[in-house]
C-alpha cells in the first residue's frame, strides 16, 4: 500500500505540470478571447433555455437542458465543494481560492466549446444510439485518423470517473459523526469502513443500474435540495462571523499574489493547488461534463454550451468560495497545519457554529453532495467503456463501479487525491486539444445563432 501511496504521489506530480496548466488555463484564455466573451453577453439567454423556454421533446437525445445541467452538476457540485476546498486551504493557503476562482472564469469558457462540440459532433454508439462527449466529438469532427486520441480520453475516463474519492469522504462522515456513538472503540476501522462502503454500493446500485434517464430524474429533484440546505447552513456560519470577511478576503488576495515565496516555488505550488482543485470541482477542460450535456434534447449546439458554462459559476464561483470562507471564519482553519483533513476540516467548522445541529445538517449535505456524484459519475464510465468494446458491454462498468465504491472506503484519501488528479490531467490533454482543433467551428456555430436569435427577438 504505501508504494501504491508514493507511486500515485509522483504519478500527480508528474502530470500537473507546467505543460498541463498552459494547456488548461492558457486553452481557457484563447477560448474567451477568441469567442470574444459572446457567450456571456447572453447569460440571461443561457437561462432561458436551462428554464426550458426552448425545450423541444422532439429533438434527438434522452433528457431536457434542466436535467443535462443537473446531471452535470450532481457530478461536479459534490464533495470536491465540501471537502475539496478544505483540501485546497490545507495545502495551498487561501490564496488557493483565488487562483480557483481564475480557474472557474476561464473554466466557463471552456465548458461552451466543448460542451456546444458535444452536440455538434454527436456519434453513435455500435447500437446506434446517440451519443456525445470527447471521444465521439474527436473522432466525428476531427475525423478516423484522430481515434486513438478519442480512445485515450475514454481509457483514461475509466480510471477519472472512479468513485473512491467521494464514497472515501461519504464513509468518513458516517463513520466519525453518523455512527459516532453506536461504533464500540474497540471496533476495528477498516472493518467498519468496509461495512459501510457496502451500504453505499447497495445503495448506488439501485439508482444507476436504471440508465441515465432514472439518474437525470434522481438529480434533477436532488440538486436544488441540496444546494440550498448547504448554501443556507454555510451563510449562516458566514453571517455569524461577518466581521472576520474582511481579513479573510485581504488574505486570498495576499496569499495569491505572494511573490516572497516565488523563489521557493510556493507561488507556482500555490497557483497548481488551485488549478488542480478547481479542475476536480467543476471539470471544465476535463472531459467529463461534455458527456452528460451531450445527451440532452437539442437540435441547437449551442445553447447546450450556454447552459453547460453556468455550471463552473455555480460549483466554483458560488459554492467553493462559501465553503472556504466558512472554514476560515469558523476558527477552525490552522494555515500551519499539513496533514490533508477533507470533510474533518469542514465538519469542525459547522460543529464549532452549530454545536449540535451542525454535524447533522452537514452529514445530510455530505449524503446528497456524494451520492449524486456517485450517480452521475457511473454514467460517465459506461460511455467511456461502450465506446471502446461496444455499447451492448457497457453495463460491465457498473460492475467494476459499485466494487471501487468498498475500495474508496477502506484506503487512504491522499492517495485517492493524487490517483484522481493525476488521471484527471490525462483526461484533460485529449479534451482540451480537441476543442483548440475545432474552436473555429464552434465560434462559427456561434455567431450564426445568435444572429438568428437577435432576429428573432426583434420580430
Amino acid at each position: 500500500m504505501e508504494m501504491f501511496e508514493k507511486f500515485c504521489a509522483s504519478f500527480s506530480a508528474i502530470a500537473w505540470g507546467t505543460p498541463l496548466l498552459i494547456l488548461l488555463l492558457g486553452g481557457g484564455l484563447f477560448f474567451m478571447i477568441y469567442s470574444r466573451f459572446l457567450p456571456f453577453r447572453y447569460l440571461k439567454h443561457a437561462v432561458d433555455v436551462l428554464r426550458g423556454k426552448y425545450d423541444d421533446d422532439n429533438a434527438e437525445g434522452d433528457i431536457d437542458h434542466y436535467e443535462a445541467l443537473s446531471g452535470a452538476i450532481a457530478a461536479t457540485v459534490g464533495m470536491g465543494n465540501i471537502s475539496g476546498v478544505a483540501v485546497a486551504l490545507v495545502m495551498g493557503g487561501p490564496g488557493a481560492l483565488f487562483w480557483m476562482w481564475m480557474s472557474a472564469l476561464l473554466g466557463m469558457a471552456t465548458k461552451f466549446f466543448t460542451c456546444t462540440l458535444a452536440v455538434m459532433y454527436r456519434g453513435h454508439d455500435s447500437h446506434g444510439h446517440a451519443e456525445g462527449g470527447p471521444m465521439y466529438y474527436i473522432e466525428e469532427g476531427l475525423g478516423k485518423k484522430w481515434k486513438p486520441l478519442a480512445m485515450f480520453f475514454a481509457a483514461a475516463g475509466l480510471l477519472g470517473v472512479t468513485p473512491m474519492f467521494q464514497a472515501n469522504q461519504l464513509t468518513e462522515v458516517i463513520r466519525t459523526v453518523v455512527l459516532k456513538d453506536v461504533i464500540p472503540n474497540s471496533t476495528d476501522v477498516t472493518t467498519v469502513n468496509f461495512i459501510i462502503g457496502v451500504g453505499i454500493m447497495i445503495l448506488v446500485s439501485i439508482v444507476i443500474f436504471g440508465g441515465i434517464e432514472r439518474i437525470g430524474k434522481v438529480a434533477g429533484k436532488l440538486v436544488p435540495i441540496m444546494v440550498v440546505i448547504y448554501v443556507v447552513a454555510v451563510l449562516g456560519i458566514i453571517g455569524l462571523n461577518i466581521d472576520k470577511l474582511p481579513s479573510i478576503i485581504s488574505s486570498i488576495f495576499i496569499e495569491a499574489f505572494n511573490f516572497e515565496s516565488v523563489a521557493g516555488g510556493a507561488f507556482g505550488a500555490v497557483i497548481i493547488i488551485g488549478a488542480k482543485r478547481a479542475a476536480f470541482s467543476n471539470e471544465a477542460g476535463i472531459g467529463t461534463a461534455p458527456m452528460m450535456h451531450g445527451a440532452a434534447k437539442t437540435d441547437e449546439p449551442v445553447r447546450e454550451g450556454l447552459v453547460a458554462m453556468i455550471g463552473p459559476f455555480i460549483d466554483t464561483i458560488v459554492v467553493c468560495t462559501m465553503t472556504a470562507l466558512a472554514i476560515m471564519a469558523s476558527g477552525v482553519y490552522d494555515p500551519n497545519a499539513t496533514n490533508v483533513q477533507g470533510v474533518m476540516l469542514t465538519t469542525q467548522a459547522f460543529s464549532a457554529v452549530y454545536p449540535v445541529m451542525g454535524p447533522i445538517i452537514l452529514s445530510i449535505c455530505v449524503l446528497f453532495f456524494a451520492l449524486t456524484t456517485l450517480f452521475s459519475f457511473s454514467y460517465y464510465g459506461t460511455k467511456c467503456l461502450g465506446y471502446l468494446i461496444g455499447a451492448d458491454k457497457k453495463h460491465y462498468f457498473n460492475y467494476y463501479y459499485v466494487i471501487l465504491i468498498v475500495v474508496g472506503s477502506v484506503i487512504k484519501l491522499e492517495a485517492i487525491i493524487n490517483l484522481i488528479d493525476g488521471v484527471y490531467a490525462t483526461m484533460a490533454i485529449p479534451t482540451m486539444v480537441g476543442a483548440l482543433l475545432l474552436a473555429p467551428k464552434v465560434r462559427k456555430a456561434a455567431v450564426d445563432y445568435f444572429h438568428r436569435m437577435d432576429l428573432l427577438d426583434k420580430k
